[in-house]
């Protein structure tokens, strides 16, 4: 046997390092630019309105979606400009990268934050609904939240 795999496992080694560099800087970049459309008409006005009152609601509630359908032209603007909503998509999440999915799941814990009641696993479980993803893709977002310690607020 004179097969040495050393040098396919360094160069694998290599091609992933690569492959990982790749996703590190798309994800840089998209945290770079999160949001911006926020800063900008028709959205800040009606964000500027309706935050402080979005902050005061339990997210998922009859309440909560009322003030969502409140904000009408502003959050149609908002997912049309923002590839991490699955609204932004004619097929949802299907037509996800994993760059969207990552930046959407850290927009959520993230958002978690704001609510006084915030909690990503509630989260989690209320967009497995509303954005009719499976039991895989619920249980990867609980491992992650729960790994990354982005669980329960105040715990």
């Amino acid at each position: 046997m004179d097969y040495d795999s050393k040098s396919d496992t360094l160069a694998h080694q290599n091609a992933v390092r690569g492959n990982l560099a790749k996703v590190m800087g798309k994800l840089r970049a998209r945290g770079m630019v999160h949001d911006v459309s926020k800063l900008i008409s028709p959205e800040k006005e009606v964000f500027d309105e309706v935050t402080p009152r979005l902050k005061a609601l339990t997210y998922g509630s009859a309440e909560y979606k009322e003030s969502l359908k409140e904000m009408g032209v502003a959050l149609k603007h908002h997912y049309e400009h923002n590839s991490h909503h699955p609204e932004y998509f004619e097929d949802g999440i299907l037509g996800f990268s994993i760059i969207d999915l990552i930046e959407m799941f850290c927009d959520w814990c993230a958002a978690t934050e704001r609510h006084a009641d915030g909690d990503i696993f509630k989260s989690i479980k209320i967009n497995k609904e509303r954005f009719q993803y499976g039991d895989v893709l619920e249980a990867i977002f609980k491992n992650t939240a729960s790994r990354l310690d982005m669980g329960k607020k105040g715990e």
